[in-house]
Parts: structure tokens; C-alpha cells; sequence
């Protein structure tokens, strides 16, 4: 199996090191600072569960690669559909896209029974621009459990979490899933093969859809939030229209509400990623993480104020962030 990372950032290459220490012949895809580093010295990984280094091929040209038979996707979902210059030069004819991406998924209505089969999402595909890079028959998701962040060129500190959950878009077991889960496993990771994928996006997503703009907007921590009185009662509200909307497309997330506070209360004065992107003035993952929500909700008829007036707030704040 030959699988490329690109995007090999914090999550990325910790994914290509444990892969790489699995067994599997592994590419990654990084630039700058960090690809020299990688080049020079691996992958080198901090983590509470041991640390190692994995000397992987590095490079940013994915022609010097070429066709493999698994691409992870390690780019924010917003870079999706400028990356086909990327992406094109990996593929051959059942290369599988593995696509570690937060929020709402471009494949999400790709293979699924009901109304809205086959139905694009604006929010996260604008005019089919994704799909046109990343063919819905290669797609299989996959949900990130695991904080890691980058400490410097070439290192990489995991501070909690192994789990990638993935799965088919259609639903059930299948053997590429089975292989890469495989490989993944074989390098010290959990990577559980879902029959529905799209409960653990929805469980996810519960999370990233408050907890990711109001803490852009507030400049906040997790624990911040989660013990404000009043933010936490906006994530309640958010959370409850999330799983409200949810239900009408059909997906039912076993997951409580209090459950999802207090755990997110757990995780302490950590910065979300979408704060992260602000402080460093990148374009934020407002799209795919609310936007996509809220097109959701006018799809099935929930009303949600309580994610269409962040959403409303945070749409501004995204418009004046990496111009």
C-alpha cells in the first residue's frame, strides 16, 4: 500500500509518522520550514503515549510521487478546491481519497437513500468546484478524534486522542476501508470502520459548530465558554438545533448535550482551531463548519436561530480575516 499525506501539518504528518511506523510505505506532502526539517531529520513525534521518529519521504512536488493508492487529505476543507494541481498527479484509477476534514463533508448526500440523494451543498462545494477536484467515487470520511499541534519544523506534539473513525459514504463495510483501518491500526492508531459515518460527523460537528465561531468571536477558550453563563447557554441552543436538523435529514447521533458541555469543560483553556486561523489571520473554516449547517436548515425547514444569528456574526468577522 502507498499512501501520500497532503497537507502534512500537525495532524497530517503525526497520521504519515504512526503509518510510516505501521509499515506503510508513506509520502508526505509539506512545505517551507517544515518539509526541510522533515527532509532532514523525520517526523519527529511528542506524545504521552511514547515518543518516536519516522524518517518519511518529504517533498512538495506530488509529481516526484506519483499514483498511490490512498490520498489522506491533511488540508483545511477550504483549500479543497484550489488543490487539483495537488491532488491530480497521486491518482490512479481506484485511489482512494480519505478526507480528514472538520464540518460537513462535499460527499455527504453522495450515496445516501432518500429526498436529498445526490443533492450538492453550496456552502461546501460553490458550483461543484470540489467535485471537480475530488470525484465522489473516491471519497471515504473520516472523523478526527486527536489533538495534535505543530511545536516546531518536523515535530509534532500529540496531546490526546488516536481515533480516526472513517467510512463509506453509501453506508457499510468495504475493503478499501478495511485496509487502510488496517494500516492505520498497524501504526499504533484507532481507526474503527463505521456502517454510518455521518453519526460521528453530526457528534463532531455538535462541538465544532458553537464552540468554533463563538470562540473566534469571543477570543475564548473551551473552558471559557463552557462555564460562561451565557455562552453556555448559546451552545446548548446551538447543540439542540444541530441535532434538530440532523433528525430531519435522517441521522439520529447518540449523544447528550450536557455530556458534549461538560466534556468540552474537560478539555480546559485549549483554542479552538478556528481561533487558532484567527490569531494567525488564515481564512477561517466557516463554511464547511456552520455555513453548511445553516444551508441544512433551510433545506429541511428548521428554523435555528440560534446558528443562523452566529452564523450572521461569524460570516462577518470570516470576511475580513486573511484579506
Amino acid at each position: 500500500m502507498r499512501v501520500a499525506v497532503l497537507g502534512a501539518g500537525a495532524i497530517g504528518a503525526y497520521v504519515g509518522a504512526a503509518l510510516h511506523r505501521g509499515g506503510t510505505e508513506v509520502h508526505l506532502v509539506a512545505r517551507g520550514a517544515h518539509l526541510e526539517a522533515i527532509r532532514s531529520d523525520g517526523v519527529t513525534v511528542l506524545s504521552p503515549r511514547g515518543d518516536f521518529t519516522a524518517r518519511t519521504p518529504a517533498t512538495d512536488d506530488p509529481t516526484a510521487i506519483g499514483p498511490v493508492d490512498y490520498v489522506f487529505l491533511g488540508l483545511k476543507a477550504n483549500s479543497y478546491a484550489n488543490a487539483g494541481p495537488l491532488v491530480e498527479p497521486l491518482l490512479h484509477d481506484r485511489t482512494v481519497v480519505v478526507a480528514a476534514q472538520n464540518g460537513i463533508p462535499w460527499w455527504y448526500f453522495h450515496g445516501l437513500k432518500g429526498p436529498h440523494e445526490g443533492r450538492r451543498i453550496e456552502s461546501v462545494d460553490p458550483g461543484g468546484a470540489v467535485t471537480q477536484v475530488l470525484d465522489l467515487d473516491r471519497a471515504i470520511g473520516c472523523v478526527v478524534y486527536c489533538s495534535t499541534e505543530l511545536e516546531g519544523p518536523g515535530v509534532v506534539r500529540h496531546l490526546e486522542g488516536t481515533r480516526f473513525s472513517i467510512g463509506e459514504p453509501g453506508g457499510g463495510q468495504s475493503e478499501r476501508c478495511g485496509a487502510f483501518s488496517t494500516a492505520m491500526i498497524a501504526g499504533g492508531l484507532k481507526c474503527p470502520v463505521e456502517n454510518d459515518i455521518r453519526n460521528d460527523i453530526w457528534i463532531k460537528l455538535l462541538g465544532n459548530a458553537a464552540f468554533n465561531p463563538i470562540s473566534a468571536l469571543a477570543r475564548a477558550t473551551m473552558v471559557e465558554i463552557a462555564t460562561h453563563q451565557g455562552t453556555r447557554q448559546m451552545v446548548r441552543l446551538m447543540m439542540e438545533e444541530s441535532l434538530e436538523i440532523a433528525a430531519a435529514l435522517g441521522c439520529h447521533p447518540d449523544i447528550s448535550v450536557d455530556k458534549r458541555l461538560d466534556g468540552a469543560e474537560r478539555v480546559g483553556e485549549h483554542k479552538t482551531s478556528m481561533l487558532q486561523d484567527l490569531e494567525k489571520d488564515k481564512p477561517l473554516e466557516l463554511d464547511v463548519i456552520l455555513a453548511a449547517v445553516v444551508e441544512l436548515a433551510d433545506l429541511t425547514g428548521v428554523k435555528a436561530p440560534t446558528l443562523r444569528a452566529v452564523h450572521a456574526v461569524a460570516d462577518l468577522l470570516a470576511s475580513k480575516v486573511g484579506v
